[in-house]
């Protein structure tokens, strides 16, 4: 509400310069201060995809290796309770957990069915 000898389109402006100047520092600090920030979490980011990568491509050969190993043996290309144990292990990541765990599977022995 305007005060005395104010007229409401002066005391809108006023309002809304003030609160523009109020608020312009403030979103410049903001960014000045975050931007390192996020930069270095994005560094960060990046080296943990990297290493993530190679954690799945090792896990991957792994996988192979041991289906292989127990297909040459006579053994199914599966063991049920291993990869019901395997997706168990990401259920703490709720429904994207299982389908991060059913693609590592997929990528160890390849898809079911084929």
């Amino acid at each position: 509400m305007p005060g005395p000898g104010t007229s409401p389109r002066t005391h809108q402006g006023a309002s809304t310069m003030n609160a523009t100047a109020d608020s312009e520092p403030a979103t410049q600090q903001s960014t000045t201060d975050a931007a390192p920030d996020i930069n270095a979490l994005r560094l960060e980011i990046d080296q943990l995809d990297a290493e993530i990568l190679r954690l799945i491509q090792r896990r991957s050969e792994v996988s192979r290796t041991i289906g292989a190993a127990r297909m040459a043996e006579g053994g199914p290309k599966i063991v049920y309770s291993r990869e019901m144990a395997v997706l168990a292990r990401f259920r703490d990541l709720g429904p994207e957990g299982r389908e991060l765990g059913m693609l590592l599977l997929r990528l160890g022995r390849g898809r079911l069915g084929r």
